[in-house]
């Protein structure tokens, strides 16, 4: 099948590639414009329907009408000169505000606003325009500032809805001028808006340094422009087609993407599609170089069948661990793992097809103007290090042992930090929120929230809760306890608990997944049932899945992985020997991860995802290079040289390209380090690092070094026969190569040698 779909393409290359660019420029500009209405801003909402903060958000929704598509906010009122509230003051704050609640914000047109209109379709464009909801929340002890309570009814991770709130804030903050008062923002909707306000020039420079740097690998590696620029683009289109499929099949099945989905996607893309086009271009280039009498498109054919094979099935160990997330409890993993295996689908199709096209199409012009096409290339590095493995693989094998074992040992002592990452750079929102910490509970702007409900047909009382509400506010870490409010229909009631620390703090979880939901457990009247929920909660519930996930997934992906490398390589030993590499692989990085983040940077621990999301990139990924090599150690094997030798003539020619893979690929990932929140910053760190240890240790070097101990036993029970497989190519005068080896064409062994 991949013989006959690369076949089919680079005879018909042109159709192909029309048929890619109109696919993937249509479905990349429908993905940018209902992006937002995929997505989900709400974590709780991916919480299991089972846990306490979830039964929290239900009964929000249902008693009191809360969505999770609502931007709730605070706003700061103060003096201008920093002087008390006076009488007056307070007056016009509450004028203001009733006069804020009743007027219409109407959404500015998207055409008007340069950081949004490019991805956005008019007709596709949904308007939020609304009257908010306003109200007076308190005031400061020392009555420096009163705050105000904001909610917004809209997806709040639409630019929309963005824009909206920038419209508000303009509004009020013209309103309260006009009576001589400052404003601030802070909390929910107004952290994220002004938090994208400010990583937008950084992650736009953040990306146009990584696309430069994969771009400037590429020209140093095959000294051709074209070569450096068709990978990127035809990734870009690919790319675009991939994201549309997995949003039209959110929409189309209704579920929701957690808002990192589309970043992680992009990230995985670009990465694992250059890698995979950067292998067809070097198998490309040596196959030109060694029959320069056969017609491109026949060598991009061969080459689109030969590499072909190996990218199913690196693609397919990446879909394999990723599918395994479908198992997990917590809807951001059951989201995630789908979608990021439904990319590398999308990629691996046109891996098999438009990629051997424009190889057809453009033969050897793609590598112009560099002349590397008419002379034999130098052994250089690689051809050294495949020497150096084949002579030594046992110090070799040693070697690459002690160092992951090393960095593995940095494990040691390993804490899981559950916090959401502070955002180092100062915006206005978190100024404002420094401000009203100093005079009240640092949680007030996000406060934990109790809800008190009746069965059906009875009523709540709020005398009857004094008790509840008390032994609350006598808890060590509840700075303030707010009145109980009911709903209209009387039959349930909130109480918001004002904690002294910060909602995503490890204290605040603690807290409120301990004392707080015991005390309540404790003192709920009799005949009613409280939940328990808000930010605290959610992220304490969330730990508590995540760690269950843990202990299912890991299993699972490794197992599905081991035995996709058992039929694939047809071998006993070898997949035993992928894995353990693989598996020492992560353990290290793992464990340089923590020597980083916990010791280093003495912060709380490595981020509660880190070890899932860098098992199953770190494995899968690691175990694609991996494929790579062993693929290339098998057919070289089934020469007549010695396994030895099988071994470095494979190193010399597949190490150039996973190392610029491996490069490209970490570079992709690393782009995620220099975001503002401190997990997606391990994430990045992490993971490329891993994917480095992947290619230029594992790959390389170790892997390498254990078939060439182990001979052709480790393909055990089907070893190589001495024969290769059809080639639909010319055969090549058989030439020496720069170190005297002769190297025949892939027919000319008869087979059974």
């Amino acid at each position: 099948m991949i013989r006959a779909l690369t076949g089919f393409s680079t005879r018909h290359p042109w159709k192909v590639i029309a048929l890619w660019s109109v696919i993937g420029v249509f479905l990349a500009v429908v993905a940018g414009a209902l992006m937002p209405r995929a997505m989900q801003a709400q974590t709780g909402d991916f919480l299991p329907k089972g846990y306490d903060s979830a039964a929290a958000l239900r009964t929000a929704e249902e008693r009191f009408g809360v969505t999770s598509d609502a931007g709730v906010f605070t706003v700061l009122v103060g003096r201008a000169d920093g002087e008390a509230l006076t009488g007056a003051d307070e007056k016009a704050v509450a004028s203001v505000a009733k006069e804020l609640g009743g007027r219409r914000v109407t959404m500015p047109d998207p055409r008007d606003t340069p950081s949004t209109s490019d991805d956005q379709i008019p007709f596709l464009v949904t308007d939020y325009s609304q009257t908010p909801e306003v109200r007076v929340s308190m005031t400061a002890p020392d009555r420096a500032f009163t705050l105000l309570s904001v909610r917004l009814e809209g997806n709040t991770v639409d630019p929309g809805m963005h824009n909206l709130f920038r419209a508000f804030r303009e509004h009020a903050e013209d309103a309260f001028a006009e009576v001589r008062l400052r404003t601030g923002f802070t909390g929910g909707l107004a952290d994220q808006v002004d938090t994208r306000d400010a990583e937008e020039p950084t992650q736009r420079i953040v990306g146009m340094l990584m696309l430069g740097l994969i771009v400037l690998v590429n020209v140093l590696v095959f000294r051709s422009l074209c070569a450096a620029l068709v990978p990127l683009l035809a990734v870009t289109v690919v790319g675009g087609a991939a994201t549309g499929v997995i949003v039209g099949g959110a929409l189309l099945t209704g579920t929701s993407l957690d808002t990192s989905t589309p970043s992680m996607i992009s990230v995985v893309l670009i990465g694992i599609g250059v890698d995979y086009f950067l292998f067809l271009l070097f198998r490309f280039r040596e196959l030109l170089r060694d029959r320069p009498d056969a017609p491109p498109r026949a060598v991009a054919a061969e080459v689109g069948a030969r590499v072909g094979t190996a990218v199913t099935s690196a693609a397919l160990t990446i879909v394999a661990a990723f599918a395994t997330l479908g198992i997990a409890t917590y809807g951001g993993f059951q989201v995630l793992g789908p979608s990021v295996a439904v990319a590398v689908l999308v990629m691996l199709l046109a891996s098999l097809t438009l990629m051997p096209a424009l190889l057809a199409v453009t033969g050897r012009r793609m590598f112009w103007p560099s002349r590397a096409l008419e002379r034999t290339p130098r052994p250089g590095l690689a051809g050294r290090t495949g020497d150096l493995v084949s002579r030594r693989p046992l110090a070799a094998l040693l070697a690459c042992t002690a160092l992951l074992g090393a960095l593995a040992a940095g494990m040691a002592g390993i804490r899981m930090d559950f916090g959401q990452g502070a955002t180092p750079q100062e915006t206005k929102a978190a100024a404002t929120a420094s401000e009203i910490a100093r005079a009240l509970p640092a949680g007030v702007s996000d406060p934990a929230t109790v809800y008190v409900t009746a069965p059906e047909g009875g009523n709540v009382s709020p005398g009857a809760l004094g008790v509840l509400s008390g032994e609350l506010a006598r808890l060590d870490g509840v700075g303030e306890v707010g009145q109980p409010v009911l709903n209209e229909q009387g039959d349930a009631a909130r109480i918001d608990l004002y904690l002294t620390s910060e909602s995503q703090t490890q204290a605040a979880r603690d807290l409120v997944s301990g004392p707080v939901r015991d005390t309540v457990a404790a003192h709920t009247p009799e005949g009613l049932e409280a939940h328990v929920g808000g930010t605290a909660a959610i992220f304490a519930d969330l730990s508590t899945a995540v760690d269950e996930d843990l202990r299912t997934v890991f299993p699972v992906a490794a197992g599905l992985i081991a035995l996709i490398l058992l039929v694939l390589l047809r071998s006993v030993l070898a997949p035993v020997v992928l894995l353990l590499s693989v598996g020492l692989c992560f353990a290290a990085t793992l464990g340089a991860s923590t020597l980083v983040f916990q010791h280093a940077l003495d912060g709380p621990g490595v981020n509660f995802v880190l070890p899932l999301v860098l098992f199953l990139f770190v494995v899968a990924i690691g175990t694609d290079y991996n494929i790579l090599i062993s693929d290339r150690i098998r057919e070289e094997m089934e020469g007549p040289r010695r396994a030895r030798d099988a071994v470095a003539r494979a190193v010399r020619h597949t190490a150039p390209a996973i190392a610029t893979a491996g490069i490209v690929l970490a570079a992709s990932f690393g782009s995620l380090a220099v975001g503002s929140n401190a997990s997606t910053q391990q994430i990045g760190f992490a993971t490329g690092l891993g994917i480095l240890l992947s290619a230029f240790v594992l790959s390389i070097v170790l892997v390498p070094a254990a078939a060439a101990l182990l001979g052709r036993g480790i393909w055990w029970p089907v070893r190589p026969r001495g024969h290769r497989g059809h080639s639909t190519l010319p055969e090549p005068a058989a030439p020496v190569d720069t170190a005297g080896e002769h190297r025949p064409g892939p027919l000319t062994v008869p087979p059974g040698r």
